[in-house]
């Protein structure tokens, strides 16, 4: 491998020229911790800002740009940005502090409060037309998204690789399972809207005061997406009584809604979500090595046991006791083990290249 030609600028240098041009020169930046994305984020200490590092041929910051103003046209706090160069992926936008929804949960903080407070931003946001254009939340999105459940985590089970017949016959139970909800254009989706990016902005009113991070990925699609990724984290567990509390939350001030129909696209998105949290996880792991995913896996299969137990996927549930006898079961200790490993290769002359690297 060559050596970068000496004309093109490194990273670091952009973002330090990028951050010369907003009147920042010479600013002290401390990372972000990194999540399971390729962007990164900085802090300028003692500015309130952060230096949001998106690198244009993976994660354009196009998206964040354009959805980011859809929301603070609805009221609704998603970072200002003070200055954007979409070529250079780079953007420097409002430092929203440190109080996450997960920082503050840990410490004891009103999970009840924090959540209708995200609620009713939810309520807001649907309340409005979808307005930005983005890309429909559509049968091929859901369809590309369930096949990591198959391409990552059902190898773990059946000890290789799965066959294309069979890849093809569980995609076809999912597009059955979705045909319904996948023509829903009802609500812009945020897609990652959970406690990691959710935070509690002080001296905001209302549903301002529910600050909303990475939002980049939203599409058109299903309103009951985002509040089934709120009251379904893989992250943490919640009590039924809460979810059921929050959910009955949303739909009294929604009354124009049909509740059952908005139920059962709950239903069917919160199995479609949990089989692709099940396969990025492990491919976090095993091809990423963020073995820190491996510790949800146990709560995220039983949000997915719990799904299928839903009567209308019953030919899904059936689907997967055939094929994938065990599913229900965590994976063993040695399947871990194996995920830790670095390389993990669970098949050797892949041919998808879905397992191995």
């Amino acid at each position: 491998m060559t050596d970068a030609p000496a004309s093109l600028p490194s990273r670091e240098h952009q973002r330090a020229a990028f951050l010369a041009r907003a009147g920042y020169a010479g600013a002290s930046l401390v990372a972000l911790p990194a999540d399971a994305s390729s962007r990164r984020y900085f802090r300028l200490e003692g500015v309130g800002l952060l230096l949001m590092d998106s690198p244009p041929h993976s994660e354009p910051i196009g998206p964040f740009v354009q959805v980011a103003r859809h929301l603070h046209g609805l009221g609704l706090s998603a970072p200002a940005l003070l200055q954007v160069d979409e070529e250079a992926g780079l953007a420097l936008i409002e430092d929203f502090g440190h109080d996450t929804y997960t920082r503050l949960l840990a410490t004891g903080y009103p999970e009840r409060e924090l959540y209708r407070l995200a609620v009713d931003a939810l309520v807001a946001l649907h309340g409005s037309a979808p307005g930005a254009e983005l890309a429909a939340y559509d049968a091929r999105q859901l369809s590309d998204e369930c096949a990591l459940f198959i391409d990552w985590y059902a190898p773990l089970l059946i000890g290789k690789e799965a066959a294309q017949a069979l890849r093809e016959s569980y995609l076809q139970q999912f597009a059955d399972a979705f045909a319904d909800v996948a023509q829903r254009r009802e609500a812009l989706v945020l897609r990652d809207f959970h406690v990691d990016n959710l935070m509690l902005l002080q001296g905001r009113e209302g549903v301002a005061a529910c600050g909303l991070l990475d939002f980049q990925d939203a599409l058109v699609g299903a309103a009951a997406y985002d509040l089934m990724s709120l009251l379904e984290d893989a992250r943490r567990d919640m009590s039924e009584g809460l979810r059921v509390a929050l959910l009955s939350h949303y739909l009294v001030q929604r009354p124009e809604l049909d509740a059952p129909r908005f139920l059962e696209d709950y239903r069917r998105l919160a199995a479609q979500r949990h089989a692709k949290v099940l396969g990025i996880f492990v491919r976090l792991a095993g091809r990423d090595g963020k073995h820190g995913y491996l510790a949800h896996l146990p709560r995220t299969l039983g949000l997915f046991v719990r799904a299928l137990n839903a009567e209308a996927l019953a030919p899904l549930r059936e689907w997967l006791d055939r094929h994938l006898p065990g599913w229900r079961e965590p994976l063993p200790a040695a399947t871990l083990a194996a995920l830790r490993e670095t390389p993990y290769r669970l098949v050797q002359g892949s041919s998808h290249g879905h397992v191995q690297h």
